[in-house]
């Protein structure tokens, strides 16, 4: 399956509670930081609720 990398660039400090929890369930604690998931719709949909927050490279 293909992969993707998802890259925390901004803090979620200071965001509503539901953004810091969608930060946190993507395996994301530090800025910077880069996890790499399954391409799934589900993952989709939580970058797709922090995109001000994250970015992503299809890989």
């Amino acid at each position: 399956m293909k992969k993707i990398t998802v890259t925390l660039y901004r803090s979620p400090i200071g965001r509503v509670a539901y953004q810091k929890r969608v930060v946190k369930g993507l395996g994301l604690h530090r800025v910077g930081q880069t996890v790499e998931h399954e391409d799934k719709p589900d993952i989709r949909g939580m970058v797709a609720k922090v995109p001000h927050l994250v970015r992503i490279n299809e890989a």
